[in-house]
């Protein structure tokens, strides 16, 4: 079943939030870090809302009864699942960001070589899960969708929000701009 409404996402947050996946900080506060890093670096609400949400596919895989991300040899698909949830709710500005942060980030593997030294310890064994860097073709495809620039722009800002105990503004704070969003 597809989100009903922006309060199941928040409530999914409540929930599941305070769960790690394969880095030392929680779902929640790896939210609000990538969506705190979003709104720092000018992005529109609809890519500030993508940032925030990027992983809702991890929550919905615990709310399941799953693997949280890091304890399985299998890609999960996070990506996909929670941009196919949260469609029902929010238009193809928030949700395509996110169902194309991983294939963003094998794309700047390929496309910057050093890019892979910088990822977290996470990154890099979720990378090998999800396939690798892009070959040649992967690459120029890509490059070639016209949303990849906001995706690559999502990944960056989710690299960088796996910091402990970063002092960032709290879920709440994000309700309006998502209700405005909501379809």
């Amino acid at each position: 079943m597809p989100a009903a409404d922006v309060a199941e996402v928040l409530a999914l947050f409540a929930e599941w939030g305070s769960q790690n996946y394969d880095e030392d900080v929680s779902q929640l506060d790896h939210a609000l870090q990538t969506a705190a890093l979003a709104r720092a670096g000018g992005a529109d609400g609809a890519l500030v809302a993508a940032a925030l949400l990027h992983d809702v596919g991890h929550l919905l895989e615990l709310r399941d009864g799953g693997l949280a991300d890091g304890q399985s040899d299998a890609d999960l698909g996070h990506e996909g699942r929670g941009a196919r949830w949260l469609a029902a709710v929010f238009p193809p500005p928030v949700t395509g960001p996110i169902a194309l942060h991983v294939a963003a980030k094998r794309y700047r593997c390929a496309v910057d070589p050093a890019y892979h030294d910088g990822l977290s310890d996470g990154s890099r064994r979720s990378l090998v899960r999800q396939g690798g860097p892009m070959d040649a073709e992967e690459a120029a495809r890509f490059a070639a969708h016209p949303a990849h620039a906001d995706a690559v722009a999502l990944r960056g800002w989710d690299d960088g929000g796996k910091v402990e105990d970063l002092d960032v503004a709290d879920l709440a704070s994000y309700r309006d701009l998502l209700e405005q969003l909501a379809r």
